[in-house]
């Protein structure tokens, strides 16, 4: 694997993850307490012997080049390295990048000094665990040109997936992109027959869809990107190598998930803190990197947890914590009531000057105030949660927004930074 060139697709505004994105590109996002979205697929690539990685971006990439930076470091003695590549001006291009084919299109002048002959590109917004090299044997064994990962999903899930048909041996022929007519759904979807070879016991998925993920023979990904019209691999690239080329799809039936949109973020998020997670961070064999940030262990003064994660370097005072995530340097005041939410901590602790200053201000400290009740809610970094604060809980289908705030789908996202004073009600 050490001949092929990991591609991590960092995505546009995601505008679906707002307002987590509002100061952050999508792979910044944290996840899980620790982590950040990007710390998936580069710690995959790097417990499969992939160690030659790019990131793309060009929305809000400042936190993500400080992450990327402080958390992977390779030594004097390995040729590998994880690094950032913004959308660019040149003399060639004047355009920002216009899709995800259009982003490798842009930045194959930096990619081609490598001489290797496989490009692995993955996206930057997705939950699972994959040794790609398992992927790259599957690719070689049927001489293919690209592979394309697929996952057996359900007739619910399809419209906003790249849904595909494929032959005995894996070969795609057919591939559609988010369809939405009855007609095409019913006649991508695969037999019986199919479905137990490729090792799918679940009957109710029926269909398999693309995960995102694609591994390319250098060529081939050259002629591919010929066609300056084409920007996007789901909807143009890859339907219009079909037939031309040897492209075959490589089943992946573990866990995966698509976390692109605010409900998917916050039901994955949760889902870690079930005792038997579909996704969870004990694995020595397959472990996820991230930056060690050396913080001290938390501080619990008397409360109750209940099926809940718990970050480093919280300080918790005599809480009720429940099916929640705790993230770093999380302060819960007494009293306070924490409920099926995401709580994703703080960049820094505050210094008693800090300190002084909110009492001056007459604003609440970073943390949770005495006594507040969040429920089924994204608590943003550095947000500050005055006493007696009530957030949530609302039913699935409201969407508005506050000052500070907003809710989709029934989850309140109180934004990075916000500021909801004492006896504040959402």
């Amino acid at each position: 694997m050490r001949n092929t060139l990991g591609i991590i697709l960092g995505g546009g505004q995601g505008k679906r993850l707002y307002p987590l994105t509002k100061f952050r590109s999508k792979p910044a996002v944290p996840l899980g307490g620790k982590y950040r979205l990007i710390d998936i697929p580069i710690s995959n690539c790097l417990n499969s012997g992939v160690n030659k990685i790019f990131v793309l971006t060009q929305f809000n990439s400042a936190s993500l080049n400080r992450h990327i930076n402080f958390a992977y470091k390779f030594d004097f003695f390995r040729d590998g390295f994880v690094d950032i590549l913004a959308a660019e001006q040149t003399t060639d291009n004047t355009d920002w990048f216009q899709g995800t084919a259009d982003a490798v299109r842009k930045s194959m002048r930096h990619f081609r000094a490598y001489r290797v002959p496989y490009y692995l590109i993955l996206a930057g917004d997705h939950i699972y665990r994959m040794n790609y090299s398992l992927m790259r044997k599957h690719h070689e064994d049927r001489g293919a040109d690209v592979t394309v990962g697929v996952v057996p999903v359900t007739r619910e899930q399809v419209t906003g997936l790249g849904v595909l048909q494929i032959d005995n041996d894996c070969r795609i022929a057919k591939f559609v992109e988010k369809p939405t007519d009855d007609t095409v759904i019913s006649n991508l979807k695969c037999p019986p027959e199919m479905l137990q070879r490729c090792g799918i016991a679940d009957t109710r998925k029926q269909f398999l869809a693309s995960m995102g993920i694609y591994l390319f023979k250098y060529q081939a990904l050259e002629e591919a990107l010929h066609d300056m019209n084409m920007t996007d691999f789901g909807k143009e690239i890859i339907p219009a190598l079909i037939g031309k080329v040897n492209v075959f799809a490589y089943p992946f039936l573990d866990y995966w998930e698509d976390i692109g949109t605010i409900p998917a973020f916050y039901r994955a998020n949760l889902s870690m803190t079930h005792e038997n997670p579909p996704f969870d961070f004990f694995s020595l064999e397959h472990p996820i990197y991230t930056n060690p940030r050396f913080l001290p262990g938390s501080k619990i003064y008397g409360g109750q947890l209940v099926d809940s994660i718990i970050s480093e370097g919280c300080i918790i005072k005599d809480a009720a914590i429940e099916r929640s995530i705790v993230g770093l340097r999380s302060f819960i005041n007494q009293g306070a009531i924490i409920q099926d939410t995401q709580l994703m901590g703080a960049d820094y602790y505050q210094t008693e000057d800090y300190l002084r200053e909110d009492v001056k201000l007459n604003r609440p400290h970073i943390g949770i105030g005495p006594y507040s009740r969040i429920e089924k809610a994204i608590i943003d970094k550095n947000a500050r949660i005055g006493s007696n604060v009530r957030i949530g809980p609302h039913p699935d289908g409201l969407n508005t927004s506050g000052p500070g705030y907003v809710i989709v789908d029934g989850i309140t996202v109180v934004e990075k930074d916000a500021v909801l004073k004492d006896g504040t009600v959402i």
